[in-house]
Order: C-alpha cells, then sequence, then structure tokens
C-alpha cells in the first residue's frame, strides 16, 4: 500500500463514516515517516478541495491517553476551519463515528515557531494567548484498534476543537501546575493539570514546533494549536454536556445531539 492509497482509505471512511482496518495490519509495513506522509497527503487533498489548515494539535502526550490507546509517545495532527467550532454550539454526533472528549489548553500564536532548537522560552514568546479547549477526538479505525503509525496516519485522530471564550496571556500563569476540573451532565468525571502535558503545555507546544520541522512544516502566527489533553478521553453519547473548568483561565463546554 502507498502513501496516495492509505489516504484514500482514510478519507474513504471519514466521508462514508465506515471504519477500515488498522493500516498496520493491511500495511504491516508502514513506518512512522511513511504514517506522517500519509497524514500529510490526507490534509493536502482536503486543502486542495478548498480547506483551510487553522492549526494543529499534539496528541497522547500525558501517560493516560497513552494507557488508554497503547502508545508511547506524542503525535500531531492539523486542524482545519470546518473542524473548528464555536463554544456554545450544539454539536451533531453524526459527524463523527466513535467520538470522544479531552480537554486542553489552546495556543494562540502572534509569531512564527519552526524547529529543529525550539526552547519553551520561543513559545512564551510566541503566544498570543491560551484559552481552554475541548477535542474531538475520533478514529477512522475499527473499534480504536490503533497503533501509534495508525494514529498518525488518520490525523492525529483527531475531528474536531471547540475554543473557549475567555483568552488569557501568559503573564504570571504557572502552566505546569494550572489545575483542571472536568463535568459530564453536571457530574464530574475527571480531574488533572498542566503537568500531565510532557511536563508542561509550553514542552509540548516546543516538542511539535521540532518534530514539524522535520518535514519542513512550521506553526505560523495565528494559527491555533491544542497543546494535548490533561486528563484520559471520554466517551461521548447523546445528549452530554462537558464542561471544562480551568485556574485562571476559565471554562468552556459543550453539548452533543444526535
Amino acid at each position: 500500500m502507498t502513501v496516495q492509497e492509505a489516504a484514500t482509505r482514510l478519507l474513504e471512511a471519514e466521508k462514508s463514516k465506515h471504519v477500515i482496518q488498522p493500516l498496520t495490519e493491511t500495511y504491516p509495513g508502514i513506518t512512522v515517516d511513511e504514517a506522517y506522509h500519509t497524514q500529510l497527503e490526507f490534509i493536502q487533498r482536503k486543502v486542495d478541495e478548498g480547506a483551510i489548515i487553522v492549526g494543529k494539535k499534539i496528541g497522547a502526550t500525558s501517560k493516560a491517553i497513552q494507557n488508554m490507546f497503547g502508545v508511547n509517545q506524542p503525535d500531531y495532527g492539523h486542524l482545519l476551519d470546518d473542524m473548528m467550532y464555536v463554544e456554545g454550539e450544539v454539536i451533531s454526533l453524526k459527524d463523527f463515528i466513535q467520538p470522544k472528549v479531552e480537554f486542553e489548553i489552546a495556543f494562540k500564536l502572534k509569531k512564527d515557531l519552526k524547529g529543529p532548537n525550539v526552547t519553551v522560552m520561543d513559545v512564551l514568546e510566541a503566544t498570543d494567548y491560551i484559552a481552554p479547549a475541548i477535542e474531538v477526538i475520533d478514529s477512522r479505525i475499527a473499534n480504536w484498534e490503533i497503533k501509534f503509525e495508525d494514529t498518525v496516519a488518520d490525523n492525529g485522530s483527531s475531528a474536531a476543537a471547540i475554543i473557549g471564550g475567555k483568552p488569557a496571556k501568559l503573564d504570571g500563569i504557572d502552566l505546569t501546575h494550572i489545575g483542571m476540573v472536568a463535568y459530564r451532565n453536571g457530574e464530574m468525571i475527571d480531574s488533572g493539570a498542566g503537568a500531565a502535558v510532557l511536563g508542561s503545555p509550553l514542552r509540548s507546544v516546543a516538542w511539535l514546533a521540532n518534530s514539524l520541522g522535520k518535514y519542513d512544516v512550521s506553526l505560523q502566527a495565528g494559527e491555533i494549536v491544542l497543546s494535548g489533553a490533561l486528563t484520559s478521553a471520554v466517551e461521548i453519547e447523546d445528549q452530554d454536556t462537558f464542561t471544562a473548568e480551568f485556574d485562571h483561565i476559565g471554562a468552556i463546554s459543550v453539548t452533543f445531539k444526535r
């Protein structure tokens, strides 16, 4: 199977809402590099059809997520304009296959970042503001039976993002210790802190810039970066409302319906 064939299978699965078997089974020799090139092909075809790249997402940054999906390192994906939702919208579950939510801190950049050698200080200087965010992850792979190469090829298993409405400057905020409490239909389901994300969300964004640099891709001014989940992913059911309350930067809420 070629990169082009793998991208075609993923795109067809996304459009039809019918899952496929893991690429690591149908193409057992797939490498991480080939998986990233599959993702780039997947995204380029969407751009060719009119989609606009508005940012990036970092996945599998916390031990909780790595353990959930059986991977042992972070990955990343692209955010497109048609994946972005405004807080307060009711999101249709018909747009997804087997979705889950993650609670994250989003970065809005005011300067470009391109690896290698991007540091935490570079990220601080390049950040315009941060905001609470919820990411919808989804897999085109049957039953989430993914290995690292599968989720990489599948755009980091990303499907949608909702950004909170209270942007905050980084001045005086300790992102390592920033706390978050998540609720489902008013009941607390989990809590976490920024340290769960590679030790700090700042370090996560630096990792992303350096990883993208290997493929001559940069983070650009104006882009949104989802820095990684603070807790495990949670399955979504009809009529669910999820809320995440973050210290210092406010809360975000979203409702899903069929």
